[in-house]
């Protein structure tokens, strides 16, 4: 397994790297910038199509709230009824998940390109058409892209890490009930920034530059995401929710009708019942006095 992905994805994607570099007259710092714009680019349907299911996920939180407080003493009811409402959506819980772990490998690679492709130690996996730089040069904007950067290129990353975070967060009514995972989510929020901030500063500067440019690309993208999926997605439902309103009051309104209704024949039943006990007891009166 390790070798098909040597072969398949990390000399590929190390030829490119090399080949950028060259490209630049030797510098790593813009081959990286270049490369994980590329790769990103090529990522980017499933991250979008991720990014929609997640949007139609959030947008049934109420109605799986509802299943979860209607049956919260049955597990067994509340998982069947919460699958039966993902089919009736079109949805699924692993719809977000499944196009994020296709990615998952790419991105492995390029950390292993970036961590041990950024000096000539390894021109043996080169391609005999890719181009071969004398010296690969490391030094970027003052930074040394070859040892850690303790302070600037990690903080900057932890900052982009949370500016995405805060992009991505679901917003939270006032009025609703926080629950646990809620609160988790927003917890992870801060704590990946600072993850970030720590794993940045011990590996070498060139990591903390590829999680710049591709922390740079997802707040674009969930900049889009934001405008054009989730925007419409909450619009709709809010359109939804106004239009059951009417409905729901007349449907109250007619159980209130019908309510009435029974009430009034329920007395008349009464007020029959009560005329024909009285017409018995004088019958059995008169009875009596004969």
């Amino acid at each position: 397994m390790a070798d098909f992905f040597t072969k398949i994805l990390y000399i590929p994607i190390y030829n490119l790297l090399i080949y950028f570099a060259a490209v630049f007259g030797g510098s790593v710092g813009w081959a990286i910038i270049v490369l994980t714009f590329i790769i990103r680019t090529i990522l980017l349907p499933s991250s979008i199509k991720a990014a929609k299911s997640a949007t139609k996920m959030q947008m049934l939180q109420p109605k799986m709230n509802e299943i979860k407080e209607k049956h919260k003493d049955d597990q067994k009811k509340q998982s069947e009824e919460t699958m039966k409402m993902y089919k009736e959506e079109g949805t699924s819980p692993f719809g977000s998940c499944l196009p994020l772990l296709i990615q998952l490998p790419i991105i492995f690679v390029l950390y292993r390109v970036f961590l041990h492709g950024i000096d000539t130690s390894s021109y043996n996996l080169l391609y005999p058409f890719t181009p071969r730089p004398e010296v690969l040069d490391t030094l970027f904007l003052g930074f040394d892209l070859s040892v850690p950067d303790l302070w600037v290129l990690p903080i900057i990353a932890g900052l982009l890490q949370l500016l995405v975070s805060w992009m991505s967060m679901p917003k939270v009514d006032p009025n609703a009930k926080k629950d646990a995972a809620s609160n988790m989510t927003r917890q992870m929020m801060y704590l990946f920034p600072i993850m970030t901030i720590f794993i940045a500063r011990s590996l070498p500067a060139a990591l903390a530059l590829y999680w710049i440019i591709t922390t740079l690309f997802s707040v674009g993208q969930q900049w889009y995401v934001n405008k054009n999926i989730k925007k419409p997605a909450a619009s709709s439902a809010k359109k939804q929710i106004s239009s059951s309103k009417p409905a729901k009051k007349a449907e109250k309104t007619e159980k209130k009708k019908t309510k009435k209704k029974s009430d009034v024949v329920t007395n008349m039943m009464k007020k029959r019942l009560n005329k024909s006990d009285k017409k018995k007891g004088v019958e059995v009166t008169i009875r009596k006095k004969k």
